[in-house]
């Protein structure tokens, strides 16, 4: 009677896990770029009563008898399917169409970047900024022409060429073929933003020039990944490396271009909405709230048998 009232309660704390789970999905219904979680159940380990035995040549052989003592949570994962693409029309609203995260990131430290370029002059990108990843492409432009995140974090990607004389700044049509910032000049007329992540820009005399090009990392185990929250990921023991050649840093190399080794491609003027599903929501919810339910009548069951145990002596 008492294996089975803490059966009951390793259930009753499951399921409440399961329903803080689905009760996050469903706040963040909405959330650009988020991706759902689910959980799944193991049993725990069962004391045995009695071990099987082998066929003899007088009987056959018997089973173990064994009383399971409840359930654990196995795992929560990460579901990465892609969510549905909202159009926005708006050049900084960015969507991936297939695998792939964003690489974003705030500097820490100044001295491994050239401002005048905008280039990671230090050999791996992780020692100038904290790299973090994410889906979410809703993308802004800071008051000096960077390409930032709605939390003030730096895109990254491959710098353009730039020179700065006194306050000059001269970008040319090509790429610097180093790691860097996206800037556009404040004094541009327009910009675009191609589906390999290529940023164009018509400057104040009607000429095309690059403002860099966006990069893009996958991961071999994409599910590994660490939420941060802000609609963050980051790295992890289990995810993966973004160092692809295993040399000890990051560099642009490891970076592939939009649409190449099993990256998406970008869709400007779009958004990746959460992959949550409501109605998919809900019955778990029914299911688990049931579950809770019946794991509340094994307790009180068999706190209705422990009564009538006490009342045997009057």
């Amino acid at each position: 009677m008492l294996r089975s009232l803490y059966s009951g309660i390793s259930g009753m704390k499951n399921f409440q896990t399961k329903l803080d789970v689905l009760g996050n999905n469903i706040a963040n219904v909405n959330t650009y770029g988020y991706k759902k979680s689910r959980t799944t159940f193991s049993d725990l380990f069962s004391q045995q009563i009695s071990g099987a035995s082998g066929a003899t040549a007088n009987s056959a052989g018997t089973n173990a008898k064994e009383v399971g003592l409840g359930a654990q949570i196995s795992s929560i994962d990460t579901i990465h399917t892609t969510g549905s693409t909202q159009i926005t029309s708006r050049s900084l609203d960015l969507a991936l169409n297939g695998d792939g995260f964003f690489i974003v990131g705030t500097i820490n430290n100044n001295a491994n970047i050239n401002r005048n370029t905008n280039e990671i002059t230090s050999p791996g990108i992780e020692e100038a900024v904290d790299l973090n990843f994410t889906r979410a492409g809703n993308m802004y432009l800071d008051d000096e022409g960077y390409i930032v995140t709605a939390d003030g974090m730096y895109l990254i990607g491959e710098a353009a060429e730039k020179t700065t004389a006194g306050n000059t700044v001269t970008f040319t049509n090509n790429l610097s073929g180093n790691p860097g910032l996206i800037q556009i000049p404040l004094s541009a007329q327009s910009f675009s933003i191609a589906p390999d992540g290529k940023v164009n820009f018509v400057n104040e005399n009607g000429e095309l020039n690059v403002a860099g090009q966006i990069r893009l990392v996958n991961f071999a185990n994409e599910g590994g990944l660490e939420k941060l929250g802000g609609n963050l990921y980051r790295e992890s023991a289990n995810s993966g490396s973004v160092d692809k050649d295993g040399n000890g840093f990051v560099e642009l190399a490891d970076l592939p271009v939009a649409g190449t080794d099993g990256t998406a491609n970008i869709i400007s003027g779009a958004l990746e909405m959460s992959n949550v599903d409501l109605a998919e929501e809900f019955t778990e919810m029914i299911v688990a709230q049931r579950g809770f339910q019946s794991n509340t009548k094994i307790i009180t069951t068999s706190d209705e048998i422990l009564q009538e145990l006490m009342g045997l002596k009057r």
